[in-house]
This record gives C-alpha cells, structure tokens and sequence, in this order.
C-alpha cells in the first residue's frame, strides 16, 4: 500500500516494490477471462487497496472499498491491519502471504497479533536492519512460531545491471501506424482553453508485459516476469530519447474485478518506478480519480493539460493502455475546430512499445505524435523474471 510521506506528497513505494519479486519469482494459474481454460505465467497479483479510514488527504475514495485486496494501512489508525491478518488466520487457508511494510508498522501489528491470538512469539523490540525476513508459521492446529531470516544482502549503491542485455526493436509503427495532429489557435477553428498549459511536454507510456496467453486475458493487476526486464531496462531504452524532470503512473492502490476475482492496479506505477529510481527523478502518483470514473478521460486531460500545474514542466507517464488515447482525444476536443483528425482509441494488446508524445508550446497550441517507442524486443524477453 502506498501512502503520502512526505511534504512534497511523495509516495511511499518501497513496501510495494520490495514485494514485487516473491510475486514474479513464482507461478500461478488463472482462470482467462471468457473462456473455460487457465494459463500459468509467472505473476502474483499484490494487494495494496485502502481500506475503510484508511486514505490519506488527496485520494479520493472509492466508490466501493475493495473487500479482498486490501493491503497493509502505514499508519492503521482504524486496526485496518489487524483485522486483515487476523482473516486470514481464521479462514485457516494453506498458503503463504507475503507483506512489505516499514519497521514501525510491521512490529506494531506481529506485536497486536501476538497478544491477540495468544501466541507466545519472541519478537524483536527493535528494528534489525533491511536484510530481517520475518516468518511467521502457524499449523493446522493454531500452533504458531516465528523464523527470523537474515537475506544477507548487500546491493551495490548504484543502478542494477540486467544478467542479460535485453534485445532491442526499430519502430515501426506496425501494430500503431504513424499519428500527428496539431491545434494551432486561430486555424480552422480552433480556440486555445483558456486555462491550458504552456510550455509542457508528456511522454505517456504503457505498462510493461502483462496478459501472455494466446487471448491476451491473462489478468491479475501486475505484469508478469517479462515485464520486469522491461521495466529495468525502460532508463537504458529511453536514454537519449527523453528528458523529463518528473515521473507520474496511477496510484496502485485502485482495483477492478478481472471477471474472477479482485485485483488492485499495480503495474503502471512498477513499471515506471525503476526509470525514476535510474535518473534520480521525482515520483508522483495520480490519486484525485478513479480510472474506473465514466469520466476519467476527461478527468486526466485536466488533470495533467490544465490549470498551470505542469506548464514548463516534461513529465514521463505510465498510464492504462485503454485510456491512454482517450485522454489524449480530450485534450484534443478541448480545441474544438472543424474536420480535425483524433487518433484511434484502441490500442494494440500486443504493444508495449509505442510512446505517445504530447507537445503544449508557449502560446498553449498542442501537438500530438506517436513517432518515439521505447524500442524494445517484447517477444524475446524472458519469460522468468531476471535473478541477480
């Protein structure tokens, strides 16, 4: 779960990313969306929705809280945490659950659980450094006892290499041909909005490799390990190519029905998180709306094109593939103007690769383009996530 941290409304996107391999490393099976087969990929979805008194200022709530993806609350000043764990021991369902939090909050609920089951656990009463792996196992018969293990980890200070250079691709524009349109104001009827802004630059990105089965219907919220050579290797790709200052995605904390079962949205903001991380760039996420808002198109348009914000600003975004044109078409009406071309709204399930460039200059005229892609080779990533 992801929380504001900080003055400058920074998430917190460590607990959710020090996850993500126990949840790539691993294969499951799913039931594939409008068919009777299942498809193993190497993929678990993490769960990070808010739970009810449990929102920072600025997220708007959900229409409804998600009542099987939850994740653990940083502050859980509603017992949100416990309550969540102590299901989970009631339901008594074989499995392993794996959960990311700070120090604080971890020992604040092993230490509520402790007492509240009557184990009789010897906790740590102080933090033990990053490397602590704390397992706790308990038996058919309610029995419990607590394994602590020492990963033994000593990553470097600097970005990580991939154990294989991945393979790059031309672009093409195969599976989305070439795209340019402009609105200048005063030509063919366009008004400029009066409260666009000027002088800002969008690179919008989509999620790395998520849906492999023949249908592309693979679906539990995360990519899957081919994604996560993607996203290490987005600061290599892109470099050269782009220069933003800021990085955006949306707030992984939302969640949607995949047909099956509930799942909260986490791959955009993972797939972007390593490019900031690689260039030391500020990271934001979108928390204001829902991408499930009948009116989200029109919501990111403004949100990002409008009301000063981001004027003078160049902002590489990772974004749902559905939505991204749509968006981009708002922001294109906006102009109003006659016999002016949109770009199509479908976008490719296999395409990976496209950036859509939009250009806002001095006077607020835009310019939409689709000429960059990240440029690389989807179909010759590695099926396992990369082991360093």
């Amino acid at each position: 779960m992801t929380h504001v941290q900080t003055d400058n409304n920074y998430p917190d996107m460590a607990g959710i990313w020090s996850i993500q391999p126990f949840a790539l490393l691993n294969q499951i099976t799913l039931p594939i969306y409008g068919t009777d087969t299942r498809y193993e990929a190497y993929s678990y979805p993490i769960n990070a929705a808010y739970g009810p008194g449990s929102l920072p200022d600025g997220v708007v709530a959900p229409a409804e809280y998600c009542p099987d993806c939850q994740g653990l609350d940083f502050d859980d000043t509603v017992g949100d945490n416990v309550d969540l764990v102590a299901g989970i021991i009631t339901a008594n369902d074989p499995g392993f659950y794996v959960f990311s939090a700070p120090w604080e909050t971890v020992h604040a609920l092993m230490e509520t659980i402790n007492q509240q089951e009557n184990y009789t656990l010897n906790l740590s009463t102080s933090y033990m450094g990053p490397n602590m792996v704390y397992a706790i196992v308990i038996t058919p018969s309610g029995d419990a006892s607590l394994s602590i293990y020492d990963s033994n980890l000593k990553p470097p200070s600097t970005y990580p290499e991939l154990p294989l250079p991945v393979a790059s691709a031309p672009c093409v524009h195969d599976l989305q041909p070439y795209f340019n349109t402009s609105r200048t104001g005063g030509l063919n009827g366009v008004v400029i909005p009066g409260t666009i802004n000027t002088n800002e630059r969008i690179y919008i990105i989509r999620h790395a490799e998520a849906h492999p089965d023949p249908t592309n219907h693979f679906e539990d919220g995360n990519f899957v390990g081919a994604g996560l050579w993607r996203a290490l290797d987005l600061a290599h790709a892109l470099s050269g190519k782009i220069s933003p200052n800021m990085v955006y995605s949306i707030d992984p904390s939302q969640w949607f029905y995949t047909g099956h079962f509930n799942a909260s949205y986490v791959r955009p903001s993972l797939t972007i998180m390593p490019y900031a991380i690689a260039n030391n760039l500020p990271y934001y996420l979108v928390s204001s709306f829902h991408l499930g808002d009948p009116n989200q198109a029109q919501l990111a348009s403004d949100f990002f094109f409008t009301g000063g914000t981001f004027s003078n600003q160049t902002i590489l975004l990772a974004w749902e593939s559905s939505r991204i044109k749509p968006m981009i078409n708002a922001l294109l009406n906006s102009y109003g103007g006659a016999d002016l071309p949109l770009p199509p709204t479908a976008w490719p399930s296999k395409d990976y690769d496209t950036i859509w460039t939009v250009t806002l200059d001095a006077m607020g005229n835009v310019t939409v383009d689709n000429d960059l892609c990240e440029g690389i080779d989807s179909e010759s990533l590695p099926e396992m996530a990369p082991q360093f």
